[in-house]
């Protein structure tokens, strides 16, 4: 029989499409996306809201958000908001369906208590230390409380006075009384409830005690009426107990179905992980653009299209496996080639003065804003005598297969000139400082009417009309390709990850964006910060650098 995974880039549509040819659930897709407020979404969570909601509206259904509130101690309404930002960026909509566990309280006691009068609960007095001692191994069987006899009146009693805070943190549990000898780990008498002395972000202080996730997921999906329940794989061997305490009620039974969560390389994917790095200040915050968070992802330069299709490219499946992170950042390149004006900076400047080219003068040269789009139109930039180029275009003694300037040498400007170098300018301490080029007038536009060619072809920006910025220029935030497998991730820190450049020169057309995105040329795809940049002050993050776009360009001769 085929593995399903290996032949369908969503074996779980395959399970809906199935569902449906049999009826099962009335022709209904209802799944959820039930994300806990203890810290931002990052990408691995995007792909999961992409398929819970993407699945949903494929087959005409429906989709809830559901915060999983049932731990006070790390939750916050910060993480929540941000959560609900996340997921409207990210273009999905819950309509009137936004839920809480929190919202389900009352009905999950009641269910407990019912679980109690069953038999099926107890009260038990062990620490959790002790609980984990008497779970036992994989090899042998765990051994049974001493408190798991006790009567249902009896566990009545404890559990409501539980309820009522007159017990301390630890000091008792309730927990489902199943098999201590159950091969799965997870059936031997899990913790359905703990005491939890704590204030709710929502419920204030009711509540003394708190549902454990094993017991709040099912029934939340069950009163919601959910029909396909979707969790990462972790959550597989957990799957008997989601079915136990549901056959056990007596409720509505949804299905649940495990796909493989997204893993990145170079990337840490661990909400509790990128926490330490924000809580120790290792990056600025939970939206730093080298975070993998969504909202560091969106502060970076990222679209929504750009993760959406992403997430779908990867694909779903039941087999773990590290996705190469090129692949998200080509994701970005694609759709940004598509819809990033062009526009000209430099981000090393390198003062140019073209000697034979009339003072006090300038002129505006026509540029094309996005080859890519046709409706993007053109622009007009000014050049004048002085000229910024970048350091980097300029080499005075340039090996054999360096086509840009150097000493006696001619390039391309950018929409604009001909230019040869033909004068050096050091300063005090030896440094290049400026040159002074001449320009060939006949070669406006970028071409020689002798025919003529240049290898080289460089941006440039007229000092008169440049516009100051400060550019970051962003690369990965950990050396290695795999951090977790480190004792401690935080030394595979990557000290370059962030390169502050404070006196970047821009085009004019920049002093007032009306994009928020760009291709910087020859630089890559720059996003404006929208959170530290303000009249007068520009801050620009490099979203990604450019492939060999550029290169290419060259190597056909474009103007």
């Amino acid at each position: 029989m085929k593995d399903i995974q290996q032949d369908s880039v969503n074996f779980i549509q395959k399970i809906i499409d199935e569902d449906n040819s049999s009826g099962k659930w009335g022709n209904r897709v209802h799944t959820r996306f039930p994300p806990e407020p203890n810290g931002y979404l990052h990408i691995g969570h995007a792909k999961s809201i992409c398929l819970n909601f993407g699945l949903a509206d494929k087959n005409n259904g429906k989709c809830n958000l559901r915060f999983d509130d049932t731990n006070p101690v790390k939750e916050e309404e910060e993480y929540v908001n941000s959560i609900i930002e996340d997921v409207k960026w990210l273009g999905f909509d819950w309509e009137d369906r936004l839920f809480y566990a929190s919202d389900y309280f009352d009905q999950m006691y009641a269910q407990a208590v019912t679980l109690i009068e069953r038999g099926n609960a107890y009260v038990c007095n062990l620490s959790g230390d002790d609980i984990r001692t008497s779970r036992g191994t994989l090899k042998e069987p765990g051994t049974e409380s001493p408190f798991r006899e006790r009567s249902p009146e009896e566990n009545l009693n404890l559990f409501s006075r539980m309820k009522n805070g007159e017990f301390a943190n630890g000091e008792k549990v309730l927990r489902a009384k199943i098999d201590m000898a159950h091969p799965n780990l997870n059936m031997r008498d899990p913790v359905i409830y703990r005491i939890l002395h704590a204030s709710h972000h929502r419920s204030g202080d009711k509540w003394c005690i708190y549902p454990m996730y094993d017991w709040a997921h099912g029934l939340e999906d069950s009163f919601e009426k959910i029909t396909h329940s979707i969790c990462t794989l972790e959550f597989e061997d957990h799957r008997p107990l989601y079915d136990w305490y549901l056959d056990q009620l007596n409720v509505y039974h949804p299905q649940q179905i495990e796909f493989a969560r997204l893993n990145l390389n170079f990337t840490i994917m661990s909400k509790r992980k990128l926490k330490k790095l924000v809580d120790e200040n290792h990056v600025d915050g939970w939206d730093d653009p080298r975070m993998p968070t969504i909202s560091g992802l969106r502060r970076r330069g990222y679209t929504p299209e750009s993760i959406r299709n992403f997430s779908e490219n990867v694909g779903i499946t039941k087999r773990e496996s590290i996705i190469d992170v090129i692949r998200l950042e080509n994701a970005l390149r694609d759709d940004l080639n598509k819809r990033a004006p062009r526009v000209m900076v430099v981000l090393d400047p390198l003062k140019v003065v073209i000697t034979n080219y009339p003072e006090g003068e300038s002129e505006l040269l026509e540029a094309i804003n996005n080859p890519e789009d046709s409706d993007a139109g053109k622009r007009d930039v000014p050049f004048s005598r002085e000229l910024f180029i970048e350091q980097s275009d300029f080499m005075e003694d340039p090996p054999r297969k360096f086509f840009r300037l150097g000493p006696g040498r001619e390039v391309r400007l950018r929409y604009a000139y001909f230019i040869t170098c033909n004068e050096v300018i050091r300063n005090e301490n030896g440094k290049v400082v400026e040159l002074h080029c001449t320009y060939d007038p006949k070669t406006k536009g970028g071409s020689a009417p002798d025919g003529r060619k240049v290898k080289g072809t460089i941006q440039w920006v007229s000092s008169h009309h440049a516009v100051d910025a400060i550019v970051r220029l962003y690369d990965r935030l950990f050396l290695s390709e795999n951090p977790d497998e480190k004792d401690d991730y935080i030394q595979n820190l990557n000290p370059e990850s962030c390169k502050i450049l404070t006196k970047s020169k821009c085009e004019p057309s920049l002093k007032t964006p009306k994009k928020l995105t760009y291709q910087f040329e020859r630089n890559g795809y720059f996003v404006l910060d929208e959170k530290d940049s303000s009249d007068g002050n520009l801050v620009f993050n490099r979203a990604v650098s450019l492939r060999d776009s550029w290169a290419k360009f060259i190597k056909q001769g474009g103007k």
